[in-house]
């Protein structure tokens, strides 16, 4: 892979970096070799403006890529380059679960975010959470974050995802005609841009519960402008979602 080499660092006449960077191409070869650490993407993107730039339009879309090979790949099939949002949304999305802190999105839980290990993402899950006139778009949903023992709310499941092409979806048309008012202060925690309120929309079928093993009435997620997907349940006892399942 050849890329275009830049030598200078475009942040400021007062950067360290103004004496010039590695190219391109090396900077490229060394993440390759370190299987595109994203702890290491991240260090490297608060040196300055030039390594933020070369990291959100190679360097995040190269982890993307290895770390969810099939779903990038879907998300990229409209023919587009991108990632609504951007590759560096992205990335975050695959690793971080979000939480939320007490007068937040979901008011009393406080739980902090932080980095998941490894996430499964389902397009097939995805059609659980769609209304059924809205499933011909496509949505990949995570399976929740699980978090026990949360005092009066229970076993909390934090689940997150994002939409294909979600400019042309259905469920963004039927927020608009139906005159949804995004969230006056919150923002998404992967790409900072104004929220819907799906619970707010009546837009969450039964079927989500069914699929997160969750109590019916206890869901609620959001999505944002660029279509990545954050919410939380409360999730039922091993022993129902056993029987529900047997049921």
């Amino acid at each position: 892979m050849i890329l275009a080499k830049q030598y200078r660092c475009i942040h400021s006449a007062s950067c360290l970096c103004t004496k010039g960077h590695l190219n391109e191409e090396v900077i490229f070869l060394v993440f390759h070799q370190l299987n595109w650490n994203p702890m290491l993407i991240a260090t490297l993107s608060c040196t300055c403006k030039w390594f933020d730039d070369l990291a959100k339009r190679v360097l995040w879309k190269e982890f993307c890529k290895t770390r969810a090979p099939k779903m990038t790949l879907d998300l990229q099939s409209s023919g587009s380059h991108s990632i609504d949002g951007n590759w560096r949304a992205l990335g975050k999305l695959l690793i971080y679960c979000s939480g939320c802190s007490k007068g937040g999105l979901f008011n009393n839980i406080d739980i902090p975010g932080h980095f998941v290990h490894r996430t499964r993402f389902s397009r097939t899950s995805g059609k659980s959470f769609l209304l059924p006139q809205c499933r011909t778009d496509d949505l990949y949903v995570s399976d929740p974050c699980e978090h026990l023992d949360q005092g009066d709310e229970g076993d909390v499941g934090f689940f997150r995802g994002i939409f294909k092409c979600f400019a042309m979806s259905k469920v963004r048309k039927i927020l608009i005609n139906r005159g949804t008012p995004l969230h006056p202060t919150e923002v998404c925690p992967y790409c900072k841009a104004k929220l819907w309120n799906m619970l707010q929309a009546k837009m969450i079928p039964s079927s989500a519960s069914c699929r997160l093993g969750a109590y019916e009435d206890c869901i609620e997620y959001y999505v944002c402008l660029n279509g990545h997907v954050l919410g939380t349940c409360t999730l039922l006892p091993l022993s129902d979602t056993e029987e529900a399942s047997e049921e």
